[in-house]
């Protein structure tokens, strides 16, 4: 009988184990279902994106200032996941937080004139301004307001890691360039 009551709580342990997350991070928020228009005019959904990691940023063609560095650093990131052999298994995703103005046509020629391909790399659109923002805010706790008077929005400048499951876990600041190495050692280290 001795030996049923050690079994029992170590054989728990195991399972209970085995539940936690696969992938370890800063936090764990879970992506809301999303279906979206792609630089070709293709949906892409959430569920397209299952089995795979993500790197995820927001950025709008008319920005004055963060979005052309941080594109161009999504297509550096790009280019070292395709060095690294990671290029099938992570795809990289560009929310436009200007739908208004941001079409399927304007997103891919922004990202084509900053260096950047279209195998794994969705710019998307297609939504209204208020789905981006609760997007933003409830699956990634990142804010995206309007600016008054102007034509700019206020967004994350933060490239974030989402797992094969759908749980952004890690956030880099998409400006510095240097991150973009980071982002793929993190990604080796978790595949």
């Amino acid at each position: 009988m001795s030996n049923f009551k050690i079994i029992i709580p170590l054989l728990l342990v195991v399972i209970l184990s085995a539940c936690g997350e696969k992938y370890e991070g800063d936090y764990s928020y879970a992506v809301k279902d999303f279906t979206f228009t792609n630089q070709d005019g293709e949906q892409v959904s959430k569920s397209d994106m299952e089995g795979k990691f993500w790197v995820v940023d927001f950025i709008f063609t008319n920005c004055t200032t963060v979005c052309p560095p941080m594109t161009s650093n999504m297509a550096d990131l790009q280019k070292q996941l395709k060095e690294a052999g990671l290029e099938e298994e992570v795809q990289l995703v560009s929310f436009s937080v200007d739908p208004k103005n941001d079409t399927p046509e304007i997103l891919k020629s922004y990202a084509k004139a900053r260096g950047g391909t279209f195998d794994n790399w969705h710019l998307l659109t297609g939504y209204d301004f208020e789905t981006i923002k609760e997007l933003s805010i409830k699956s990634f706790k990142s804010a995206v307001e309007k600016v008054a008077g102007s034509n700019q929005v206020m967004h994350s400048t933060r490239f974030f890691i989402v797992t094969p499951e759908g749980n952004a876990i890690k956030g880099y600041d998409g400006r510095e360039q240097e991150n973009m190495e980071k982002i793929v050692q993190d990604i080796e280290d978790m595949s």
